[in-house]
């Protein structure tokens, strides 16, 4: 069992935080010198939208394959062997991709890159939810998530500063291997070690779907986390093209409103932890950030937004607003037991990540596309769509603030 006590500023909850602030410099670079990436491999301005909304796809892909290969590692080998690997995987290909000269292989990269990076975030919530104590580990996960998630605001100011896509994904690959020699000192979860020894049966994957009501708990665990990626996927992401229909724009920094929403996003993944601990409840806390995502989104899509400033002042809310993926992924891990947690802690937020390629089929292709619905009115229609479904998914989740990690899965 586990003999030592770790506190919330621990080296694990450091070395967990750091990986996931590399993590998110890598996810998220793309979205930043995607223009000038694209069109330096090959893209003209009638091609970019497709050909980046490919690689984007094809990063979300990797994070969801990875998900699952990561997941089942972290409960056979380790947590800790889950985030050298994948650290290493994710740093190598984001050197690499620093050399790309065409789409297929920026794609190719970015595939590679999302498979590593679908790793860390998992294994990291897993072992800080295990080595903490009870009361602790909310506040632990939120901390590992808002210091990860300024991994974004380092990116865009790198790009601002280097003005050099090229050298900003070398950058993400060097921090990724100096980050390997502090993982050094983080100890193994005691729980793993207990459940390895006890002989469970660890990370079969298959477990989740031969029991209805575990197959429940995983389903209902991946929906409640769809607004994070509407909202940043979609919404910050496309809020160059969003300003210029509803107020006429063409001077929207897409990358710039993508920077403030991750910095609002790490201080809302902060202050959740705390909210959490005082309401003694996960759900009521998901459910208080919900209610500004929605008051968010009807801001953005109203008169209200009408300027460049209101665009960026609003992306920022609703950028705070969905600051729960702390709290999210921490549920995901307290629902299953310790044989299963890594791979449910590890493939449920790649899940959400992969469902972005869902979304936009329907933001793009379904109701732009086929039904000639506006850009907003998709907007719009593909908001509601992922509210009531996560809503009704937040309604079936059970709450887990007070429960005892140490178990297995039968």
């Amino acid at each position: 069992m586990q003999h030592r006590t770790y506190g919330i500023l621990s080296i694990p909850v450091l070395v967990a935080a750091l990986g996931y602030f590399v993590d998110i410099y890598d996810l998220l670079l793309f979205t930043i010198v995607k223009k000038p990436s694209m069109l330096d491999v090959g893209s003209t301005a009638e091609t970019l939208l497709a050909e980046s909304t490919r690689v984007i796809n094809w990063q979300m892909s990797g994070l969801l394959i990875g998900g699952i290969l990561w997941g089942v590692l972290g409960d056979k080998k380790g947590r800790l062997s889950v985030l050298f690997g994948s650290i290493l995987l994710y740093s190598v290909a984001n050197f690499v991709t620093g050399y790309v000269t065409n789409v297929n292989q920026y794609a190719w990269c970015r595939f590679i890159a999302g498979l590593g990076l679908a790793g860390e975030l998992g294994a990291g919530i897993t072992l800080v939810s295990e080595l903490l104590p009870k009361h602790k580990r909310g506040i632990g996960t939120s901390l590992v998530a808002g210091i990860g998630l300024f991994g974004a605001v380092a990116a865009y100011f790198t790009f601002d500063i280097t003005n050099d896509w090229r050298l900003c994904y070398k950058i993400g690959g060097v921090l990724g291997i100096l980050l390997l020699f502090l993982r050094i000192r983080v100890a193994e979860s005691g729980m793993f070690s207990h459940a390895k020894k006890a002989n469970a049966i660890m990370g079969d994957f298959t477990m989740f779907f031969t029991n209805a009501k575990r197959f429940r708990k995983y389903l209902m665990a991946i929906l409640i986390g769809l607004p994070t990626w509407y909202v940043i996927g979609i919404v910050v992401n496309q809020s160059d093209k969003f300003a210029e229909q509803l107020y006429g724009s063409t001077t929207i920094d897409s990358g710039r409103a993508i920077m403030f929403a991750y910095a609002a996003i790490a201080m809302g993944d902060i202050l959740i932890g705390f909210v959490s601990q005082y309401f003694k409840s996960r759900k009521k806390a998901l459910l208080s950030f919900y209610l500004m995502c929605i008051a968010g989104l009807i801001l953005f899509y109203s008169g209200v937004n009408n300027s460049d400033t209101r665009m960026y002042i609003i992306c920022t809310f609703l950028g705070f607003s969905t600051g729960f993926w702390a709290i999210f992924v921490t549920m995901g891990a307290e629902q299953f037991g310790t044989n299963l947690r890594a791979t449910a802690a590890t493939t449920i937020p790649n899940m959400v990540r992969g469902a972005l390629p869902a979304m936009n089929l329907l933001f793009l292709n379904v109701l732009q596309q086929q039904m000639n619905l506006s850009l907003i009115m998709s907007g719009i229609i593909t908001g509601i769509v992922v509210m009531i479904v996560t809503l009704i998914a937040y309604a079936y989740t059970e709450e887990t603030y007070h429960k005892d990690l140490n178990y297995t899965e039968a």
